[in-house]
């Protein structure tokens, strides 16, 4: 891809962006490495290598942009950080829900960047991000679809005249208790099955941590998906909806750790900020008060297990820093 910009400077939005991206690609190559070496299914192979490749080319693309820029390019996450010789801690079939949760993810970081950004060349390689990532997200969908594997969200019956509310009661919980809309089942569904993913990660991860005190956290984390998942888990079955499975059947009992501490401690930073995003939005989509609250008391629990795991990359001097406005006050501290 050519870059044309005229020397126009990267905003703050495009660098953090492009630097974001770079600190998860480089952690997904080291993850989907190490997947490849135990995948049988050569279908769940295929997706698995495109997901790397795509990866690669993006660590590639942003080590241009930021070369060019004369930026410092980040340590990220490096073969140190990946132990290929390990044995397998998650089946074909986990690998296969991994890609598609990674590529949800992808794709809703990407429509946010996308409209903050201005400058000719980033745009065009955001772009292509997003359009390759909905390329693997559909890709991985048809094998999950094609081997019976897909998490449908339930149904609900068709409308089939136009009605208006009437009633108050439609956003209060305590008055009617109306049924969840489909808007408010759709969240639901997917933030149990975030929560399932994060939920069997902990529990794969805890079996293979070098470090106690960071095994404890994640462990921790692992509580509160759990209970994060009876919340949500509650209201469909209120309403006779199904509730998407566990995937801790898919973890081996292996205790070799593929990954170094960081790697994981990371990775698990990366899916509670996503988790956080996924809350925020189902608060807006929600028009019952019950549900909007329990989101709203939720996100403050996986806010504290936020910042607890923050400290813990800083105490271990994990945290690389993100890049920074300029201090003024330090400034002209300096010029006395």
């Amino acid at each position: 891809m050519e870059y044309k910009h005229d020397h126009i400077k990267l905003t703050a939005a495009e660098m953090s962006y492009l630097w974001n991206s770079y600190m998860g690609d480089s952690m997904s190559v080291c993850v989907f490495k190490y997947f490849l070496k135990h995948i049988e299914d050569d279908e769940i192979k295929s997706v698995v290598s495109h997901a790397l490749d795509l990866s690669q080319q993006h660590i590639e693309m942003i080590k241009g942009i930021l070369s060019d820029e004369d930026i410092q390019i980040p340590q990220g996450f490096t073969e140190q950080d990946v132990n290929l010789k390990a044995k397998r801690l998650f089946s074909d079939k986990f690998y296969l829900y991994y890609v598609k949760n990674m590529a949800k993810g992808g794709l809703l970081s990407y429509a946010v960047v996308s409209p903050n950004i201005y400058r000719q060349d980033i745009r065009a390689f955001f772009s292509k991000c997003l359009t390759s990532t909905l390329e693997l997200s559909n890709e991985v969908t048809e094998i999950l679809l094609e081997k019976g594997l897909a998490i449908r969200p339930p149904t609900i019956p068709y409308p089939k005249k136009v009605e208006f509310v009437h009633k108050q009661s439609f956003l209060l919980e305590g008055l009617g208790k109306r049924p969840l809309s489909g808007m408010e089942i759709a969240n639901l569904y997917a933030n149990i099955q975030t929560n399932q993913l994060g939920s069997s990660m902990a529990i794969g991860f805890s079996q293979v941590f070098q470090s106690k005190k960071i095994r404890n956290y994640i462990l921790r984390g692992k509580d509160i998906s759990a209970k994060h998942i009876k919340v949500f888990s509650d209201y469909l079955s209120n309403h006779s909806l199904p509730v998407p499975m566990s995937f801790d059947q898919e973890i081996s009992d292996s205790t070799e750790s593929p990954f170094s501490d960081k790697l994981m401690l990371y990775h698990f930073a990366l899916m509670s900020y996503a988790g956080v995003r996924n809350y925020g939005v189902a608060i807006s989509e929600s028009q019952r008060s019950d549900l909007a609250v329990d989101y709203s008391r939720l996100l403050t629990e996986i806010l504290k297990f936020d910042e607890d795991g923050v400290n813990l990359l800083i105490a271990n001097e994990w945290l690389e820093q993100p890049p920074l406005a300029a201090d003024r006050e330090d400034l002209a501290k300096d010029q006395k």
